[in-house]
């Protein structure tokens, strides 16, 4: 993957996780923070994926991966279809999708699994939920990252 790496495009993560969501939600500096607390306390209407994909970087990189993610061009749309990760192992690819909410849906994962099929060991969706194994894709629990 080192090989076709385009060093224009990337992306950025905090190394500290904790640190990140209090410097994004902290909407004060010395009184009662209401963004901040709503966060901690669960009530705050929001799509964490960003602060999902925060945790999946650190906990990817402590266990020795490099952070690759790919992107392609919807033919039909301007949308992008975006993998968030993609882990080697051997010779062949693990693509990794975040999911904060909906999980059940991931058209990116599904195109790009069927562009490489060939070059592909594992699929993985990360997402707040259970385990379980449905179509070939493996849906973990963000706890259980570090055992893959």
């Amino acid at each position: 993957m080192s090989l076709d790496k385009d060093l224009k495009r990337f992306k950025l993560f905090a190394s500290d996780v904790g640190l990140f969501i209090t410097l994004a939600f902290k909407d004060k500096k010395y009184t009662e923070n209401i963004i901040y607390s709503k966060l901690l306390s669960n009530k705050l209407e929001t799509n964490l994926g960003y602060i999902y994909e925060n945790v999946v970087a650190q906990i990817l990189r402590t266990k020795g991966n490099n952070l690759f993610y790919y992107t392609m061009e919807n033919t039909t749309s301007n949308h992008i279809y975006e993998i968030d990760f993609l882990i080697s192992v051997g010779n062949k690819i693990c693509p990794i999708e975040v999911k904060s909410g909906n999980y059940r849906a991931h058209k990116s994962l599904d195109m790009f699994c069927d562009k490489f099929s060939r070059r592909i060991k594992d699929k993985y969706v990360v997402h707040t939920k259970d385990y379980k194994r449905e179509n070939g894709i493996n849906y973990i629990p963000i706890y259980m990252l570090p055992f893959l």
